[in-house]
């Protein structure tokens, strides 16, 4: 035993700390620099079989008076060889790290080297490929590393494969070497990235190559479908290079590393990962046909902007702490926003802005779990859980307000010399916001201390005097949301709306209450809008003139912002009743010109219709619903409008009648006149016809398995069959199975199966899954990607509304009042919309009695 190793152990007070501590974090950021790993892996095809390893760590030591850790989330068994500066060393493990005692380092040049069999745990293996994926800090369950986002490094890697698989990593394809069964890849040494940025990919892939003047773009796929890849290839590569060079001309840095690879990834679990020179992607976001809805070619159109954005904001100049994830996601967003403004030149930029964040924004921000957008993070290991709509949807919200303070072109100038100052290396919100205020050349600490430190949002009223229809006075007040204290300096407009004419009044929210002078002595509209152009934040009122007059509004930027505050309103109790909002849906449904409106409308409805209406009350209208939905579709005016209202009325559908038209073009694979339906659309039908059990659950899953011809396809379809099932025991078994971590590791179909398990029309049933579901949540968080727990938990909750299922959750937090408070919020972020239906449906239950 080597006593000199158990004692400096034993006297190392971080070794205590499971993940990377910031205390850790910042200890080896001190010591550490020039790091260089050299890394061969040898991937075989059995998913059963362990991926082995072997790397040599090369690094400078500032000094070596104390232990170095080396972060490994696995236990001993899997390091079979340590060699520190050339000397076999004892492995020593502790708390998801390799200990490397003082005595065997030195100052300056150090290398070690490792054997070892590869974790699971951040890695997706199937039959035909596999793929890391190492955000936030899982690279070291894959291998021993430094796994902290300020320690950027080279990695030059060899991957050994079976032959016929192709593999992608970092650094471009230096040269290969065939041997037997298998293939061996030499990547040239990659550009300085993160560890969260390392990335393999190996399988069985297609490859489509264009090159654009002198940038070159492979895309790596599996799909199958002929119609997908004839309609889908060109357009994104295209895409992908438009994107790119509006990112060079915006920042002034041309593309800062080695290689351009995307690969196109089946159910990836996020819609991409900005891998340096080797960015995933989820392929459905990719490949789509004619069928295609605006929404879903602008969806692709962002994320294909969203992660090359990252290759500035993110890649070359990363965060030094993860509490600052945050902003690579915010430029990501809003560079993806400006790119698509360039890419499609009309009036629609605040709609779109409006569409895309502003749901997604108030869906957290209205809840309990709501949070700052800069938030306290004191372990790595907890860095998953900061990820959500506040920092994807308010923070690109609150960045144009930044914008607009310090002006467009301050602003730009700002951006730049943030990467040309920090290319490469690692800063903090605090070294852009000094940056900014020179650029600028503006005070913006309040702003700093209310939009980016504090939380929630504000709810906006209003009273006025009156005579003879004319008003006298008109004042307006902002409080915060839930009792929450602060002052939302904002600007916004508001519409006073009649029925020939709108006037636009700006409002300068800068107070606790401001008196809008513009106001009075104006004759009251038919009803009024506030935030009409989108350009403000919080819950706006919504009266109750407004549904029945909404479309007096010509201007769809407009229109979006009514429904938008009309849906605040119903879920906060106001203004309309839940059935009264779906009757207002349906009115606008059928006559809504607008096809993202159109989609928005339809997610709006399925909602309320699910949720928040008694089964009693939602049997009452489901046929005349149901019709109603019919109709528009067929009236629609275009196929991508005519499909949206299919697969709402596919969704809805609860009478014998509409059930049968769903089984008869799902039997007959003829789509009603003028939908264009997808292969995975039928898909879709079988599964809603089986949890219908219409006709018979076996026989229509079964016949469904036997049309599915693409591999990948056919093998989530078996998966998710449990899930389906008429027989409560089998449906049972497979949610118990979900204990076990290794039943998890297909996150995508994991979630499509829950989706089933807790359909609206088996809530009755699986209403006794859910203390289960919150009991696993902190292993579900350990152990899932950085999405996966929020996922879980909303996939879960988001059909329930009953008392009993509130009862649960209550329950829950009050026998865990030490709960990490982390994912204590994101409970509350879930749950929000059970609560709320709750409240509702046991309100209209009272006022029925």
């Amino acid at each position: 035993m080597n006593c000199k190793a158990d004692k400096a152990i034993t006297a190392d007070t971080s070794v205590n700390d499971p993940g990377i501590s910031f205390s850790l974090a910042q200890k080896r950021k001190a010591l550490l620099n020039n790091i260089h790993y050299t890394i061969a892996v040898h991937i075989p095809a059995a998913t059963e079989n362990a991926i082995t390893g072997e790397e040599t760590i090369a690094f400078d030591l500032a000094n070596a008076h104390d232990s170095l850790l080396i972060d490994f989330k696995n236990d001993s068994s899997h390091v079979k060889l340590l060699k520190v500066n050339g000397k076999e060393a004892r492995v020593i493990t502790r708390n998801e790290h390799i200990f490397i005692p003082p005595h065997l380092l030195k100052k300056g040049s150090n290398n070690i080297k490792v054997k070892f069999i590869a974790g699971n745990e951040a890695l997706t293996r199937k039959p035909e490929f596999m793929y890391t994926l190492f955000v936030p800090e899982r690279a070291r369950t894959f291998m021993p590393c430094f796994d902290q986002p300020d320690l950027k490094a080279v990695f030059t890697v060899k991957a050994t494969v079976p032959s016929g698989w192709t593999a992608v990593s970092n650094g471009a394809v230096q040269n290969t070497h065939a041997r037997r069964n298998e293939k061996t890849y030499s990547f040239k040494t990659s550009d300085t990235i993160s560890t969260y940025l390392f990335s393999i990919v190996a399988g069985k892939f297609e490859r489509a190559t264009k090159k654009f003047n002198d940038t070159l773009i492979n895309l790596y796929y599996r799909e199958t479908d002929t119609a997908k890849l004839h309609y889908s290839i060109d357009t994104i590569l295209q895409l992908q290079y438009a994107a790119l060079q509006f990112m060079e001309k915006y920042t002034g840095i041309p593309y800062p590393f080695q290689k351009l690879d995307i690969i196109a990834m089946p159910d990836f679990q996020f819609g991409g990962m900005e891998h340096v020179g080797a960015i995933d992607y989820n392929a459905s976001s990719l490949f789509l046909d004619k069928s295609a809805t605006q929404s879903q070619r602008l969806g692709r159109l962002k994320l294909l902007s969203h992660e090359i954005a990252h290759a500035w904001f993110g890649d070359l100049v990363t965060m030094k702490w993860f509490n600052d994830v945050w902003m690579k996601e915010v430029f990501a967003n809003f560079m993806a926003d400006k790119i698509a403004d360039e890419l499609m030149p009309d009036d629609k930029s605040n709609f779109r802005f409006m569409l895309d964040h502003y749901p997604a924004a108030y869906s957290v921000d209205r809840t309990e779990g709501t949070h700052p957008i800069r938030q306290q993070l004191d372990n790595l290991n907890q860095a998953g859980l900061l990820y959500g709509a506040i920092i994807y949807d308010k923070a690109p919200i609150v960045l144009r307000q930044l914008e607009k303070l310090v002006g467009t072109a301050a602003f730009q100038k700002g951006a730049q010399e943030y990467l040309k100052t920090y290319a490469y290396k690692n800063a903090g919100w605090p070294d852009l916001i000094t940056i900014m205020r020179k650029s600028g050349n503006k005070d913006i600490t309040a702003w700093n201390d209310t939009w980016i430190n504090g939380e929630g949002r504000p709810v906006i009223s209003y009273a006025m005097g009156t005579a003879n229809d004319i008003y006298t006075q008109f004042v307006i007040a902002q409080a915060g949301e839930g009792g929450k204290t602060g002052l939302w300096s904002q600007q916004f407009s508001m519409a006073f709306v009649y029925k020939d004419s709108v006037k636009i009044l700006p409002v300068n929210m800068d107070k606790k209450s401001v008196v809008l002078k513009a106001a009075e002595k104006i004759q009251q509209p038919s009803f009024i809008l506030f935030n009409a152009l989108g350009n403000g934040y919080g819950l706006f009122p919504a009266g109750k003139n407004m549904p029945p007059n909404i479309y007096l509004l010509k201007d769809p930027l407009m229109r979006l912002s009514g429904y938008i505050n009309l849906y605040e309103n119903v879920l906060n109790g106001s203004t309309l009743t839940p059935q009264e909002f779906l009757n207002t849906c349906i009115k606008s449904l059928s006559t809504e010109k607008e096809e993202l409106i159109v989609n928005l409308l339809s997610g709006q409805f399925s909602t309320i219709y699910w949720q928040f209406l008694l089964p009693a009350e939602r049997d009452t209208i489901a046929a005349g619903m149901e019709t109603s939905v019919w109709e528009s579709m067929l009236r629609a005016d275009n196929a991508a409008k005519k499909r949206i209202l299919f697969l709402l009325y596919k969704s809805i559908a609860v009478t014998k009648p509409a059930t049968e038209n769903i089984f008869h073009v799902w039997q007959m694979q003829k789509a009603p006149q003028g939908v264009l339906l997808t292969p995975d659309d039928y898909t879709s039908m079988a599964a809603d016809l089986a949890i219908r059990q219409y006709p018979a659950t076996d026989t229509i899953l079964t016949a469904q398995l036997s049309r599915i011809t693409d591999a990948d396809r056919k093998a989530r379809f078996k998966y998710l069959l449990p899930s389906l099932s008429n027989n409560p025991n089998t449906r049972d078994s497979f949610f118990n199975s979900l204990s076990v971590k290794t039943n998890r590791m297909n996150e995508a179909w994991v979630l499509t199966a829950l989706s089933y398990l807790h359909h609206p029309l088996r809530t009755a049933y699986s209403e006794k899954y859910l203390p289960q579901t919150l009991d696993w949540l902190a292993d579900v968080q350990q152990t899932g990607s950085v999405f996966f727990a929020m996922r879980w938990l909303n996939t879960s909750f988001g059909s329930y509304q009953s008392q009993s299922a509130a009862d649960m959750v209550h329950s829950f937090l009050e026998k865990h009042p030490d709960y990490n408070p982390i994912l204590k919020r994101k409970i509350y972020q879930a749950t929000d919309m059970l609560f709320r239906a709750e409240r509702i449906t046991l309100h209209i239950s009272s006022a029925a009695q």
